[in-house]
């Protein structure tokens, strides 16, 4: 029930309680009989009111855990995302670490490649001699 629909209830329940108090006072009944049924609408309007604040509670705990529960899901998925954020970064890093070794790897290979050659050189230069 909304606080708007909740606001009306009351409204509604005190005008019938000053209806019923009026007629109530209309009615000019014997003393004794009328101080009983007071008596008991009493008991009656404190019982209802002691119900409706019972479900009004249980009604807010009821959505303050509703609520927990949004606000851990939205915390889980904040959480979630930062550790693919850091999945990604690492990821990107590996990436790039691969990059650079195998381009050191291509100069260590082109330079073994150029002391063939110059091997070659040497060795092709000193028989001709």
């Amino acid at each position: 029930m909304s606080e708007r629909e909740r606001k009306t209830e009351r409204t509604r329940e005190r005008t019938r309680e000053r209806t019923r108090e009026r007629a109530r006072e209309s009615r000019r009944e014997r003393p004794g009989e009328r101080k009983q049924e007071r008596e008991s609408e009493r008991e009656q309007e404190r019982e209802s009111r002691r119900e409706r604040a019972r479900g009004s509670r249980r009604e807010r705990a009821r959505e303050s855990r509703r609520e927990g529960a949004r606000e851990s899901r939205r915390v889980r998925a904040r959480e979630r995302e930062s550790r693919r954020a850091r999945e990604r970064e690492r990821e990107r890093m590996r990436d790039r670490e691969r990059e650079r070794e195998s381009e050191r790897e291509q100069e260590r290979e082109q330079e073994r490649e150029e002391e063939r050659a110059r091997e070659r050189e040497r060795f092709h230069s000193l028989r001709v001699d």
